[in-house]
């Protein structure tokens, strides 16, 4: 009996990306197979990828092991990242109003701190928490001279909208501005954005931290660090239970 088969789009980020290559962009699956026996096939074909401890999406939403697959699916492929009701995507060249009471975007421009700061506030606001992450010269003890950054932007710009509904509706705060900068970033540079405004500053300050948090592990967003002495893409932390693969699936 002939076995039917499928094709499926592979899209490879960060460390993933080089150690995958080009040949890895279309993968030829029988018909049933699932996220976890695409990653078996990549395992045995690229013994060299780091597959462990990745987390998988399916046309741009995280997937199980189990999910079968199907013809012209696009699977993301993500090692561990680097780190109100009125919702709308801005651009970097928008004016920033206080309204809506979610403004979240990834940008290649510098990231105007102060202007979307006093475009979060509003007369019922007592606290404005912000949290601005620059690129620091150093880490882990070598000079740091650059970063870039990379996204698989579709999903990233899905899960930034999720995360700031999810912060008002956990935490009971008005407003969430979320921006992350992709592409080159030099040295003192703001990297990611993130404002909180609300009635009182307990709820602030809490939905600050955990957007953050949050966002540097399940936000498909990447460093690469040049140093002095080479480059390397970033070790990210472990994905939360539920997002990344089991490690007996990436055997």
């Amino acid at each position: 009996m002939l076995l039917t088969m499928i094709q499926v789009r592979v899209l490879a980020f960060g460390a993933l990306k080089d150690a995958l290559g080009p040949n890895a962009s279309s993968v030829a699956l029988w018909d049933g197979a699932t996220v976890s026996d695409l990653v078996a096939h990549l395992s045995r074909n690229y013994p060299h990828a780091m597959l462990r401890g990745i987390a998988v999406s399916v046309n741009a939403e995280y997937a199980a092991a189990t999910q079968v697959l199907r013809q012209g699916d696009e699977v993301g492929l993500l090692p561990p990242v680097s780190g109100g009701i009125a919702t709308r995507t801005a651009n970097a060249h928008d004016e920033i109003r206080p309204e809506p009471d979610v403004v979240t975007y990834l940008t290649r421009e510098p990231i105007d701190s102060n202007k979307l700061t006093a475009g979060a506030k509003q007369g019922a606001d007592g606290a404005v928490v912000v949290f601005d992450g620059i690129v620091r010269n150093n880490s882990r003890g070598r000079s740091t001279l650059y970063l870039d950054y990379e996204a698989y932007e579709e999903m990233a710009l899905s899960q930034m909208r999720d995360l700031a509904q999810s912060a008002q509706v956990r935490f009971g705060v008005r407003h969430v501005t979320i921006v992350h900068r992709l592409g080159h970033l030099e040295i003192g540079e703001t990297s990611v954005l993130i404002v909180v405004a609300s009635a009182h500053r307990a709820q602030a300050f809490d939905a600050c931290r955990w957007l953050i948090d949050t966002l540097k592990t399940t936000v498909p967003i990447w460093k690469k660090e040049t140093f002095v002495d080479g480059a390397v893409w970033a070790a990210g932390e472990p994905f939360p239970t539920g997002l990344g693969l089991e490690t007996k699936d990436a055997s």
